[in-house]
């Protein structure tokens, strides 16, 4: 890579960092950037995916009072999550990129309009549940199904991850956006730690180290400022950017 290269990996690491933390879908920034530097798809992919890492890290950090409350939750839903990156990870390196990536656009649709109706929809979930088993065996069940699948789209293709996980786990849990969004940095950050480790034991030479360096390097500060500042856009605003940032996914997604 040209030192201007190198540069746009780390401006594009800083943003998708950034959104992250705050929506969700920072893969689509990094994912281009990396293919126009000349990097092959799949190690795109699995360079990316390292290089989100540390800005996950501090994008959950950052949303840590929002997990106040959460970690029974937590605990029981990590688990699935790795489980679904281990499954996404085989898949990526096991199975043709057209295969999957074929049904994404539909998923990050459906995302989008989850997220979009979540409050109708929490709404009437309530009014339908009685307050003392809001989160029942039911809805448990539904919530590790949900962490698996949304753990294996984003061991596999990591981009929109984060809107899939809040419209899914809106439908099933009384939190607020904010709090679904705390609930997801850790999440995703558990699913792409363990895809990064899967893929630098397994996947030695699929690795670009530079532009995962790079990309690490541009989400550590970006992953710092969403979490800091992310937390305090009120929930109207972040609904609309979660909506917006997965229609830009789906028009990316389908046009690459």
């Amino acid at each position: 890579m040209t030192v201007w290269e190198m540069v746009a990996v780390v401006a594009a690491g800083l943003a998708a960092g950034g959104i992250n933390a705050v929506v969700g879908s920072g893969t689509l920034v990094t994912f281009p950037v990396l293919l126009a530097v000349g990097l092959p798809p799949v190690t795109a992919t699995v360079s990316n995916s390292m290089g989100l890492v540390p800005g996950n890290l501090t994008g959950a950090l950052g949303y840590r009072r929002e997990l106040t409350g959460q970690r029974r939750l937590l605990l029981s839903l990590f688990p699935a999550s790795v489980l679904g990156a281990l499954t996404g990870a085989f898949l990526l390196l096991h199975l043709p990129a057209a295969a999957f990536e074929t049904v994404v656009p539909v998923l990050v649709a459906l995302a989008v309009v989850l997220v979009a109706v979540q409050p109708l929809l929490q709404r009437w979930l309530r009014h339908r549940s009685s307050p003392t088993d809001r989160v029942g065996p039911g809805r448990t069940a539904a919530l590790f199904g949900c962490a698996y699948a949304t753990g294996t789209y984003g061991g596999y293709f990591a981009a929109s991850q984060g809107v899939l996980q809040i419209g899914l786990f809106g439908l099933l849990l009384p939190h607020s956006l904010q709090q679904l969004n705390a609930l997801k940095n850790v999440l995703t950050l558990g699913v792409n730690a363990v895809a990064a480790i899967t893929y630098a034991v397994v996947a030695t030479d699929r690795v670009d180290w530079v532009a995962a360096g790079l990309v690490a390097a541009g989400s550590l500060v970006g992953g710092f400022l969403g979490g800091r500042y992310g937390r305090r856009l009120p929930s109207w605003l972040l609904r609309s950017l979660i909506v917006a940032v997965g229609v830009v996914a789906i028009v990316v997604l389908v046009t690459r």
